[in-house]
């Protein structure tokens, strides 16, 4: 017999949309899945994903707190930050680094201070 399955979808607060879509959707590539407002001048919510990561992105203030972490094990790491330093955003140039506890982590901070970082377990 198979037990529960979990799936964890991070919300993250945000403060603008426009900001927000530039870093997460015209910077690292993620798409818009779907936006949500109770009426038009309300709070926006809306889901994006990438590579099977999805973020909850909320204007909200009840939801969350801005300046959160969220880990995210990724592959490919070396190919994703040629992909975003290829783009040229303004106010994020992210390294790749050897992690402490090994493998490769690159750190990216949002306009609102939350931070994804990515890492990469490559076996070192």
């Amino acid at each position: 017999m198979t037990g529960p399955a979990f799936a964890a979808v991070p919300i993250l607060r945000i403060f603008d949309a426009a900001k927000a879509l530039g870093f997460y959707r015209d910077w690292l590539g993620f798409a818009v899945d779907w936006e949500h407002r109770f009426e038009p001048t309300a709070p926006l919510y809306m889901q994006v994903s990438r590579g099977g990561m999805r973020l909850h992105l909320s204007e909200h203030h009840g939801d969350c707190t801005p300046g959160s972490t969220v880990f995210v094990q990724a592959t490919a790491l070396s190919d994703f930050h040629a992909e975003i330093i290829a783009r040229d955003y303004p106010y994020n140039r992210p390294g790749l680094d050897p992690a402490p506890w090994g493998g490769l982590v690159m750190e990216v901070t949002d306009p609102f201070a939350n931070r994804l970082r990515f890492w990469e377990d490559t076996g070192a």
